[in-house]
Parts: structure tokens; sequence; C-alpha cells
């Protein structure tokens, strides 16, 4: 019974003498089974939807070529994953010791979120940052607030992962600056900064410059990073945002693996060894409520880039082969109506981060759809991850989902539907070109709007949103941000101006400029000496601004 035309025909006598009675009898529900992105599900997965012969170029073993099974041979058995709580708020003294009380809690990685005026480039007391200081992320302004952000939390020990893009040079030489006031040899720096701004042209909106002068810089971090923090990840190219925006399974994968083809490309044209900077990028996706459909998607992508790097850009160290990623849970799902229920979604969205092979991990708190999280609501999500990786008994084996009929199908569909779509925007001459033509755009767009029809329709159902509803009061227990928070920052940021060498500053940011218009000088230097003498952030990108202008979407009709 071991042959392909033997199972077949045990196949379609259990149709005929088992199922079919047994639906005759108590019948099948009449929905349409499909992941979240509308992959269809069928009734029973056997050997029969999963080819043989190809175990070795499919799956290979885990920290080997094709990476399928994992980038590390003993996985969480070597060493757990990174938890990273993702949290920021308010002023760095807040931030500060929010940082303390998860590490004391046993976080083992810092990952900060900084508010909009900080993402998009603009100081506390521009007129834009009204309203917006310190809401979703910490106010920083100057080295002074990152000096504060980090104090006492020891650079060469904790991994810092910074949630910025646009502006991400300038955070990350912030992070430095600090690492050196502290005595930390630069070569153990550790962390992550996102840096992708590709996504946000396509999904979440907070760009700064251009895309040609947006890609010069990040380059130039390669560049600069492989010379003084070798161990730093140079960017995290994210499909979360993508994901979050509405796009399927697939597309994630695809448009995030394009993106990462268009840095990678920028940076071989700018002269730099794809086996010097190939190690050190890094990705960042979604954990989604589909379980399997998850697994089987952080499979995919890793088969699908490690044939990128080998055979596309014919990077020869298989650590450039590796995609290595931080996950988060999926904020789009958590529900503002009976929030406690997030608890278990965001459970089950972690535990496919990590049967998927994950390398870090945050887990959102069940109170994010009303507010940022309170200290009890981000304990709870961390001790999510210490009961999975303490208490569950899945981190023992590597990829102990390997081998599922379900599973491989799925990650074989999910290869071939994102292999689809990178051939797609292959043909319209890349990322940056698919992004101009609002193809990617239109494409997310569309599958969001797929799936809300469906919420509306009540085919897809959302606990206590469509379907189990309760009616609830006024929350009272939820975080609050003090409105007197953005005077004190602006009157911080003063006091820092008046106290700093402004000949040194205005020196700094003069060779900024003359930098900015060659378009072969490294800036990642000069940045870093308009940084350590207090130049603020939203001074040093006004210099890049002067000379590139800000992005402005076309308009899509």
């Amino acid at each position: 019974m071991n042959d392909a035309r033997s199972l077949h025909e045990a196949y379609q006598a259990w149709q005929e003498t088992v199922l079919n009675p047994y639906q005759a009898k108590a019948g099948e529900r009449q929905e349409e089974f499909a992941t979240v992105s509308e992959i269809p599900v069928e009734r029973l997965y056997t050997p029969l939807d999963v080819p043989g012969g190809e175990y070795l170029d499919k799956l290979g073993f885990p920290g080997a070529y094709p990476f399928t099974r994992g980038v590390y041979p003993t996985m969480y058995r070597g060493r757990l994953w990174t938890m990273r709580q993702y949290a920021g708020f308010g002023t760095a003294e807040e931030s500060n010791r929010r940082y303390r009380y998860l590490l004391e809690q046993g976080q083992t990685g810092l990952s900060v979120a900084f508010d909009l005026p900080t993402q998009m480039g603009y100081d506390s007391d521009h007129p834009i940052a009204n309203g917006e200081v310190g809401k979703v992320g910490v106010a920083i302004d100057t080295l002074q607030d990152m000096e504060i952000l980090l104090d006492q939390i020891p650079l060469d020990r904790v991994s810092v992962s910074m949630t910025i893009n646009a502006p991400a040079a300038i955070l990350l030489l912030m992070v430095v600056a600090v690492a050196k006031r502290q005595g930390v040899d630069l070569k153990r720096l550790t962390g992550t900064i996102q840096n992708d701004v590709l996504k946000e042209y396509a999904a979440r909106g907070t760009y700064i410059l251009p895309p040609g002068p947006s890609i010069r810089i990040i380059a130039d971090i390669f560049r600069w990073c492989s010379a003084n923090t070798p161990r730093w990840n140079t960017i995290s190219i994210s499909g979360y945002h993508i994901r979050e925006a509405g796009s399927t399974a697939a597309q994630e994968i695809a448009f995030t693996l394009a993106n990462g083809i268009a840095y990678v490309t920028a940076a071989l044209t700018a002269g730099l060894d794809i086996d010097v900077f190939g190690p050190r990028l890094s990705f960042f996706f979604n954990a989604h409520m589909d379980f399997f459909e998850e697994i089987a998607k952080y499979r995919a992508a890793r088969r699908i880039w490690a044939d990128i790097m080998k055979n596309r850009f014919s990077a020869q160290d298989p650590r450039s082969w590796q995609l290595r990623f931080h996950t988060q849970t999926a904020g789009s799902t958590l529900t503002a109506q009976q929030p406690e229920t997030n608890v278990v979604r965001v459970t089950l969205q972690a535990l496919a981060a990590v049967m998927g092979g994950t390398q870090s991990l945050h887990t959102n708190s069940k109170d994010e759809a009303l507010a940022l999280p309170t200290e009890e609501s981000a304990r709870l999500a961390l001790r999510t991850q210490q009961i999975i990786a303490y208490e569950s008994g899945v981190p023992n084996s590597v990829d102990p989902l390997a081998g599922s009929y379900l599973v491989e199908s799925l990650t074989d569909s999910l290869e071939v539907q994102a292999r689809q779509y990178l051939d797609k925007i292959d043909e319209l001459g890349g990322a940056v070109a698919a992004i101009d033509a609002g193809y990617i755009q239109r494409e997310i767009q569309d599958a969001a709007y797929r799936f809300q029809r469906k919420v509306e329709s009540g085919d897809q159902v959302i606990v206590g949103v469509n379907r189990f509803q309760s009616h609830e009061g006024p929350r009272d227990n939820i975080l609050k941000i003090d409105s007197a928070l953005q005077a004190r920052q602006i009157d911080k940021l003063s006091q820092v101006r008046a106290r700093r060498d402004e000949a040194r500053v205005q020196a700094a940011l003069t060779r900024l400029q003359r930098a900015v218009q060659d378009p072969n000088a490294p800036l990642m230097e000069l940045l870093l000496e308009a940084v350590e003498s207090y130049a603020s952030l939203g001074e040093m990108v006004e210099v890049l601004t002067r000379h590139y202008g800000r992005y402005h979407p076309p308009v899509f009709i």
C-alpha cells in the first residue's frame, strides 16, 4: 500500500464505503472551507497532496538549504526565541520605566515604539506634531532623549529593536552614541532597525523622502554597519504592515520579498559585497489568525528567499541565504468588543509563530484595540510567550509540523502564489516601479475589501463582533496619556537647544548639507557627528528634505 496508485485506490474505497454513507446520514456543514487568504482547504490530506521524491530539495534539514524547516539546526533546543514586548509611550522617562519593568519580568530584548512625529521626522515643537507627541510611542527629539530612554539598560547585553523607518539612520546613530558613552564595544552592539521604507509607500504611510534617496541612505547604513556594528541587523524587511493593511498571506510573502530584492539590488549597485551585508538582513512578519496557514507562510518564505539569494544573487555564504525574522501578533485582529478574547487570539498567533520558527516575537496585549497597553496587560502578553516556551513542550522539536500533509500542501500553495506575484513585480520593473504604478497598493486594497465584505456578510465570523456579541459598559482600566506631556517634551527640547554648542551643531549640519548634494558621498559619519552635537531629529531631517524634498504619494484613479 506504499505506492501512489494503491493509495489512490484505497482513498476512493474509503470515500465510497465510509465517507459517502456517513454524509448521507449526518451531512456536512454547507460553507466554503478555506484559509483566511482564500486558499481552499480540502476535507482530508494524504500523501497524494504532497508529491514525493522532493524531500531534500523542498524540505531538507534545519540549518541547511533551503531552510524550509528553520535557519538553525537545533532551533529552540539551542536557544529560545528573543522575547520582545513592543513598548514606548509618552516621554523617554516613562518608556524607560516600562522597559526596565519588562526586563525584570523576563523579557530578553527591547522593542521600541516611536510616536508619529518621530516616525515622520518632526520635532515635538513642530506645528504638525501638535496633539500627537507621545501618543502611539515615545517622543525622541535629540540624543538626550535616547540617553534617558536607555538609562541603566546595558547595551552590551540587551538587544534593541526599533520600529523606525524613514529616519532609521538617525535613531540608530543615537543608540550608537549612547553605547559609546556606556563604553560598549560597538562590535558587540546587537539590535535591529526596521528601516523598510518601501512598505511605507505601499501600506503604512510614515515616509519622508522619495524612494530614490531613501534607498541611497539604506545602502549607506548597510555599508556603515558592516564596518562598525557587524552584529546589528541593518534592516527588518517588513511584511507585518502589509498584512495589517489587508493583504493575503501570499501577498505578504511576495511583497515583502520583492522589497528585499530591491534593497539587495541597491546595495549591490552601491558596490557592497552581498556576503558582507546579506547575513545581516532580517525580516518582520505578521502572525495572523489562520493557524496552519501562518505556519506554512513562514516556511514558504524561508524557501523562496534562500532560492533568491543563492540563485538570483549568487550569494556564496549560506548565512546570506537564511531568512531570519521577527514576528508580531496581528494588531488588526484585536477587537475592542470583549477584549479578554484577544488573549486567546494572541496565544494562537504566538504559537503559530513559534511553530513556524521565528527568531523573536512580540505578543500584543489584550487592550490594544482600545489604547496602549497597561503594565498588567503587557505582563500577561509576555507571560503568554513564557508559557509557550517553558510549559507547552512545543520548542522541544525542530519544525514539529513538518510532514503534515496539510501544512506541506499549504506551504507549496503559498509558494506558488507568492512566486506568481514576484514574477508580475519583475515584469513591472521591480518593487519601486510596482509601487509607483499602484500595483501593490491595489492588490492589498482589493484583498482587504474582499475580507471586509465577508465579515459584513457574516461569512467570516469574528467572535464578539459579528457573532456572539455581548453588551458591555465603558472600560476604565486602560492607559491614558497625560495631556500635559507635549508641553514638557517641548520644554525639554528648548533646554537642550539652549545648552548645546550651537556653533558645533551648525557646522555639523553644514557638512551634512554638502554631503547630501554629492550622490556618492557617505552620510552616516556626518549624521553621527550631528547626532553627537545634539542636533535635533527635525533639524537633520530638514537638511535632507531641503535637498530631496518630501514624498507625496501619487493619486490613483
